[in-house]
């Protein structure tokens, strides 16, 4: 066994000191955070989720649990170490190592659509100077599709912040934050954005 299977923190923060613009975030997140990020997986029925950035896979552990061999869940992940671990952890979930930036793409090749639900574990750093994920992910969702996005406390006051989290709210009919999970590291709050506000024929994946 590896240094960083025994310590999940030691290879976030080695994968965050090898490429910071990649990683985003220096350690991962608590399981206080996983489970208010996967609040929208429903109970029953066979959805499909996709999850953003999985890292270590703090997020991806609470969606298989939620799911509990139901429906389908699919990983996009840029890090290729993380790609691999999350891979080799979790044989059910499907991994793809890429940019969500072209999640439509990813999916229509996979025929994984409609979506569900969207679990984003990228910062909000990741989303600067990028082009716009948020309306991507709006687009791959079904009309009653749920997604959530984290924020640390102490960055979503910034100028950059606020912009992304207003288009978040353009983007969605309803967008809710949670109470502040102040035994994250750093703490943070949840977005939960439900209804897209994207028609399904303006983008809508659908499997061939």
């Amino acid at each position: 066994m590896t240094t960083d299977q025994r310590s999940p923190s030691l290879g976030f923060v080695r994968e965050f000191i090898r490429s910071p613009m990649r990683t985003a975030a220096v350690l991962p997140s608590s399981a206080g955070l996983a489970a208010q990020m996967v609040v929208g997986v429903p109970e029953r029925g066979e959805p499909t989720v996709v999850e953003l950035g999985a890292g270590t896979g703090a997020f991806t552990s609470a969606i298989q649990r939620r799911l509990n061999g139901r429906g389908r869940h699919v990983v996009v992940e840029l890090n290729d170490r993380f790609a691999a671990e999350v891979a080799r952890a979790h044989p059910a979930v499907e991994v793809v190592c890429d940019d969500a930036v072209r999640l439509p793409e990813l999916l229509a090749g996979l025929g994984a659509g409609p979506v569900d639900v969207v679990v984003s574990g990228l910062p909000w750093v990741a989303y600067a100077g990028r082009p716009p994920l948020i309306g991507s992910v709006a687009r791959v969702l079904s009309p009653a599709g749920v997604y959530t996005q984290f924020a640390y406390t102490w960055t979503r006051w910034a100028a950059p912040a606020r912009r992304l989290a207003g288009g978040l709210r353009e983007a969605f009919e309803e967008v809710v934050t949670t109470a502040t999970v102040w035994r994250n590291l750093p703490p943070a709050v949840v977005y939960v954005a439900r209804r897209p506000r994207v028609p399904p024929e303006a983008g809508q994946v659908s499997a061939p």
